[in-house]
């Protein structure tokens, strides 16, 4: 297969996952227990404003048809307005979708080149000291869950020390220095969640690529392993690197729903926290598709790449 019909054919395997992804998300919703009507107008509406109301929603159509209407007004970029104060959800979700990919560029920026040269450093000498540490060290970063990380960062450096705020809240009157001081925090917990899984497989696949006989023969014609591990293995170990780093990235835009609501942080996953808890349904469609849109995305970029670092991959039966 050419490396077009590849692309193509991911292309359409992920439109096809966005699709069902839609169907999920919308009869998800649907069958929330409650009313729409009745998280509008309260419990004490009377049966003809509650009739209105439904009516003016669209709710008494076939459930396939308000389907239909919400995805053309999805894809159309009209994502309607909320159920709780009117106001229009594009505006809102375009403000918050810049803060939320601002705290996961910013946990890219470091978490990446860390976690790719402790894979390295790892690689060097396995069974090593330095090999040692790091491994261990990458099994309890990933025995602990986000919220558990945040929240010992949180008693230690914003409680006991006070270094620190421990709300993450936003002013416009803020400059360069108020906003590194705030995202500290969310992007050190952050950092710690992704860092481990990329660091195993940073060294997993460099050292796959140094038990090579290419790398071998390499060795014993004696070049130097960090140039062994730099120009040679690295380059080639490219695929499935770039395949977890994707990955964690996918999930600094879908996933960081707990950082966001504990630091309290103006993004989309503490919108959607607040859309779920409000029953505002059309927020929480936008949230949802939204996120699995970026995961679809960067999972099919992130297999595109990893062809595109080894041709070999695509001639693979």
């Amino acid at each position: 297969m050419s490396l077009w019909e590849i692309v193509r054919h991911r292309l359409v395997l992920g439109v096809g996952t966005l699709l069902f992804v839609s169907v999920l998300v919308f009869v998800g919703t649907e069958i929330l227990p409650g009313d729409v009507a009745h998280a509008i107008l309260g419990q004490n509406a009377t049966p003809e404003l509650l009739d209105q109301v439904r009516e003016r929603l669209g709710l008494n159509e076939p459930l396939h048809v308000r389907y239909f209407v919400w995805l053309t007004n999805f894809v159309s970029g009209d994502f309607g307005a909320s159920l709780a104060n009117g106001a229009d959800i594009g505006t809102e979700v375009g403000r918050r979708a810049s803060n939320t990919l601002l705290l996961a560029l910013s946990t890219a920026v470091i978490a990446v080149p860390l976690a790719i040269a402790l894979g390295l450093a790892a690689a060097v000498k396995p069974g090593g000291l330095v090999d040692r540490a790091i491994t261990s060290t990458s099994l309890m970063l990933i025995s602990f869950p986000d919220f558990l990380v945040a929240v010992v960062l949180v008693t230690i450096f914003a409680i006991k020390l006070r270094w620190l705020p421990a709300i993450a809240s936003i002013r416009p009157s803020y400059d360069v220095f108020d906003w590194i001081r705030v995202l500290i925090l969310p992007v050190t917990a952050l950092t710690f969640t992704i860092l481990a899984h990329m660091v195993r497989m940073t060294r997993s696949a460099v050292l796959n690529v140094l038990s090579s006989p290419a790398i071998e023969m390499a060795i014993l014609k004696g070049v130097p392993r960090r140039r062994l591990l730099l120009r040679h293995a690295l380059p080639n170990a490219l695929g499935p690197i770039v395949n977890v780093v994707a990955l964690n990235l996918a999930y600094l835009i879908s996933g960081v729903v707990v950082i966001e609501t504990l630091f309290n942080f103006p993004g989309l996953g503490r919108y959607m926290v607040e859309a779920v808890t409000n029953r505002d349904v059309p927020i929480v469609q936008t949230c949802a598709m939204i996120f699995c849109s970026f995961y679809v995305l960067l999972n099919m970029t992130a297999d595109i790449l990893s062809i595109m670092a080894n041709p070999r991959v695509r001639y693979k039966k």
